[in-house]
């Protein structure tokens, strides 16, 4: 017999660490190899933890909850018919009584990122924590307990120091500089009637991702609106015939995105990423969508929009909107995004400042599409279909004259779309 070790892949570009959201199998299970082990959550996705092997679980080193490194260990398998390796002759017990020992030692200390990050921010000892988890781990559940409680553990003496009076020379006194005191977050206390909520790991990881985006990257703002109302028409007069057609809705999102698909052809620098000591200029363009579900936000990427017509794009954002709404959405499916466009439009907004998808340079707002009354040329009035496009960009990389071009060339585009110069395929 052998024994294997699973350890937390990397689920997506960028992606340092994934949390354990439930195991779907307990020790002395029986797994095939690509088994799915458990549900994990990044800031990126929720995805599944496919088994590398096949044999029994022995072991669940994480706990659901945890938050794990990408490469290290979060279960362990026994593989039949394979030798384990470097093992030639039986251990003693005594032996294996030690690798035990030493093996529980070992796990006490590995702890997991939030874990070190929760200790840090309250000042807590991880040497003074009994852990609760496998062969003494040290969970977020101990450290949160800790700080619910309000009282850090005591400092343990160290039995193998017998403390002594030791002779020492007399040494001058010494202004000792003062230790800045951290200081630590509070809270409104919670009122009678008020409903606690826990926090999802979904939530925090968007969380953590939006907090990132605004600290680092310098947000600077657009706004143009468009007339749409060729636009409009063209896609009234055929969505009945498409969707008996091909199985699902030709929305009015799908032509942005390909606006916004062609104008990125036309100014690429809006498709850059910044890397400290140089920017990027993204050749594919991957456009991310927002999909939204009843607790989350999540932003599949349609790959290489630009060579896809109206009709393709339509087909991709229904395939990936359904994936997300059925929990299937895989990590490829959130790779590569290189813009985002957002139809906040669908809730009925009419303006709003959209937060950059980092590494990403700008988002693209869309909103609703609402009927006004317009000047037209001559000077009459008359009721247009019209849309604000709101344009977030990171002013590290984009500034207010290519910004404006690319924003006026989407206007554009979105303008000229009408029966007359365009195919849907």
């Amino acid at each position: 017999m052998a024994i294997e070790q699973i350890t937390m892949p990397q689920l997506g570009e960028s992606v340092t660490e994934g949390t354990i959201e439930k195991w779907l199998v307990k020790p002395g299970d029986e797994v095939k190899k690509y088994d799915t082990l458990a549900e994990v959550q990044t800031d990126k996705v929720t995805a599944e933890l496919p088994s590398s092997f096949a044999g029994k679980i022995i072991e669940l080193i994480a706990n659901e909850g945890d938050t794990i490194a990408v490469g290290e260990v979060v279960c362990k398998v026994e593989i039949e018919g394979r030798a384990a390796e470097g093992k030639t002759e039986a251990s003693s017990p005594a032996e294996t009584k030690n690798e035990e020992s030493a093996s529980d030692q070992s796990m006490k200390k590995r702890y997991s990122p939030a874990v070190v990050r929760m200790a840090s921010e309250h000042g807590i000892d991880l040497n003074m924590v009994e852990g609760s988890g496998t062969s003494g781990r040290i969970t977020r559940k101990d450290i949160q307990k800790i700080i619910d409680s309000g009282e850090m553990p005591a400092t343990k003496p160290n039995p193998e120091v017998e403390a002594k009076p030791v002779a020492t020379p007399e040494q001058p006194k010494v202004q000792a500089e003062p230790v800045p005191v951290k200081e630590e977050k509070t809270y409104e206390p919670t009122a009678t009637g008020d409903i606690e909520i826990p926090v999802s790991g979904v939530r925090r990881a968007i969380a953590k991702n939006m907090v990132n985006s605004t600290q680092e990257i310098p947000h600077a703002w657009l706004m143009m609106e468009a007339d749409v109302t060729n636009l409009v028409n063209y896609r009234d007069s055929i969505k009945g015939d498409f969707k008996k057609r091909e199985g699902y809705n030709i929305t009015y999102f799908a032509f942005f995105v390909k606006a916004v698909s062609q104008a990125l052809k036309e100014f690429p620098m809006m498709n850059s990423q910044w890397q400290g000591d140089k920017i990027i200029q993204k050749k594919d363009i991957n456009l991310s969508i927002a999909v939204a579900t009843e607790d989350a936000l999540f932003v599949p990427v349609i790959k290489n929009a630009d060579d896809k017509s109206v009709k393709g794009i339509a087909k991709e954002i229904h395939e990936l909107a359904s994936k997300v709404r059925a929990g299937k959405l895989k990590s490829d499916d959130m790779k590569g995004g290189t813009f985002t466009v957002n139809n906040t439009g669908a809730f009925g907004s009419v303006q709003s400042m959209g937060i950059i998808n980092h590494p990403q340079a700008a988002i693209l707002q869309i909103e609703s599409i609402v009927k006004r009354p317009v000047i037209m040329e001559g000077g009459m009035f008359a009721a247009r279909d019209m849309v604000n496009l709101c344009l977030s960009i990171d002013h590290r990389i984009l500034d207010g004259l290519v910004s404006g071009k690319f924003l006026s060339r989407v206007k554009e585009l979105l303008e000229g779309y009408s029966k007359d110069t365009m195919s849907i395929y």
